[in-house]
């Protein structure tokens, strides 16, 4: 595909700067140009449809390329408009009425209208839609209030809910809700996650597995055009390799620094960013069959991992020990009363034992290179595994690239393991439990609970929050059932992480976000 957006520099430049970036050229040569903008991301992504992916991996390309109704103001995670220039939500909570931008276009030349907005969510709502089909895991549970959208006229499109949804601006804000081409979706079906139009300030180029993923400058664009000709997303999934390049200049930012690394780049040429978020890192475990379907095992697995010694030997002091389920950073909705699991291992032994759990029981242990938000999975999960053979537990590891991690584990771990390693970034307090914990989020369902927690109590809990108006009865509900689910263990709760980056002295405008985003259309390169 030709790189049409390159209107300062051309073709041949950007071209150069893609060879000098490639794992052709040794990294002490690595050079990139001005107006090009090297991103060292942790993984290949799945896909680049929004309406087929879930990882933020992918999402840090996606919220560059497409746009969404509304969106997250800079540095918060509050909503503003984006491609609605203003909405309106009817007395009840159960009619919400977007006005459109006048005058966008898609990347492909196509009108950004109210069909286009109902195409958009009928995809992912109605089963009998042409092109609903987009992979294994269907996002449509993110919107399941909606019990229709219709364009009014060309410029107003009305959402009926089914019931009050308190988050629902915030999931429209979410890589989920972003817009992507109609025209384009018809012409390529199955294959539009390779071959995407959106609305956003780059357009894609270029997608080359494992090598890059290309954006260039939308001279088209509504809003403010991008300073950057270009940016290129590089997979470099080994950390070491990652921070290799970035010293060596084969790369200007790079993501998810290991602790461990910091260090390196605390001189002029470097600028590391941090940036509080609703984070955590846990361990899913089988609460349906095997050792951990007893909660006494659960919580024996919870008393008997380290997380303070993780968290400083590991994680290098940028993190915290997490509670429970509700990262902090959601200050009106977590609950600060809740107290981590002790390390306690004569405690887990004593739980393993009153289960009937005999030393020596074996656990298979699903563990991946790096991921979105894994922070230093391998290390932490062999520091896991210790723990665990200490209290009579045989933990053998399985260890799987990202994309085929998700594969294993999302599709739930019954008949293959007892617990795997898992992180969420997430935007509203509701999204993780909601999707992860309750007993209609079982992955035959379509959710995300891989180790078949069950609790009617729990369940209640966040129907209710979700449909509360009132925020301070939307926090005591949630603060409520974290209780619970902290009690019945179906996770080990470990780490809630500082995000970070870095970049070079050549890199202008870059800022982390709360959503764990990347948006590039304010950065600048020399």
């Amino acid at each position: 595909m030709a790189f049409t957006a390159l209107t300062r520099r051309g073709f041949g430049v950007l071209t150069a700067a893609l060879l000098a970036t490639s794992a052709l050229v040794a990294p002490a040569t690595a050079q990139t140009p001005p107006g090009v903008l090297v991103v060292g991301q942790i993984a290949e992504p799945q896909s680049l449809d929004p309406h087929a992916v879930t990882a933020v991996n992918d999402f840090r390309i996606l919220m560059n390329i497409y746009e969404g109704l509304v969106r997250y103001a800079p540095g918060t995670l509050e909503v503003e408009p984006a491609l609605a220039e203003a909405w309106e939500i009817s007395e009840d909570g159960t009619v919400y009425t977007f006005t459109l931008r006048e005058g966008v276009t898609f990347h492909d030349g196509s009108a950004l209208d109210a069909e286009a907005v109902v195409f958009n969510f009928q995809r992912m709502l109605n089963e009998d839609h042409p092109y609903h089909n987009t992979g294994p895991f269907p996002l449509s549970f993110f919107f399941g209030a909606v019990q229709g959208v219709e364009a009014l006229d060309a410029r107003t499109v009305r959402f009926t809910l089914n019931e009050p949804y308190a988050p629902f601006l915030s999931t429209l804000a979410y890589p989920t809700g972003l817009i992507v081409s109609p025209p384009a979706v018809r012409q390529h079906g199955a294959a539009f996650g390779r071959n995407r139009a959106g609305t956003g300030p780059f357009r894609f180029a270029e997608w080359r597995s494992n090598e890059r993923v290309v954006g260039t400058r939308n001279d088209g664009y509504w809003g403010e055009n991008a300073a950057l000709d270009a940016v290129v997303f590089r997979p470099i999934t080994d950390a070491n390799t990652r921070v290799a390049e970035m010293l060596s200049g084969g790369i200007d930012v790079m993501v998810e620094v290991p602790p461990v690394a910091l260090s390196q780049f605390t001189g002029a040429n470097y600028t590391v960013h941090e940036q509080a978020g609703p984070h955590v890192w846990f361990l899913i475990l089988n609460a349906l069959e095997g050792p951990f379907a007893d909660v006494r095992v659960r919580q024996a697995a919870n008393y008997a991992i380290n997380r303070e010694a993780i968290v400083r030997d590991v994680l290098e002091g940028t993190a915290t020990v997490a509670a429970g389920p509700t990262p902090p950073a959601f200050a009106w909705a977590s609950n600060s009363d809740l107290e981590p699991y002790p390390y306690d291992p004569d405690r887990a032994r004593a739980l393993r034992a009153e289960a009937g759990v005999a030393p020596g029981t074996p656990l298979t242990f699903y563990v991946t290179e790096g991921g979105s938000g894994m922070l230093d999975p391998v290390a932490m999960g062999t520091a896991i595994q210790a723990d665990l053979a200490a209290v009579g537990f045989d933990v053998r590891i399985e260890t799987y690239e990202w994309n085929t991690f998700l594969g294993r584990v999302n599709p739930g771990l019954q008949g293959k393991a007892d617990m795997a390693q898992m992180a969420w970034m997430t935007n509203d307090p509701d999204t993780l439990p909601f999707l992860a914990l309750r007993t209609a989020a079982w992955p035959e369902q379509g959710g995300f609970n891989s180790g078949y927690y069950s609790n009617p109590e729990v369940d209640a809990l966040l129907e209710a929050a979700r449909v509360a108006t009132d925020q301070d009865e939307r926090a005591r509900l949630y603060r409520e059932m974290q209780v619970i689910v902290q009690q019945d263990a179906p996770w080990v709760f470990v780490a809630n992480w500082m995000q970070n980056a870095v970049t070079s002295d050549r890199v202008a405008g870059f800022a982390l976000e709360p959503s764990f985003f990347l948006l590039l259309g304010g950065v600048s390169k020399n």
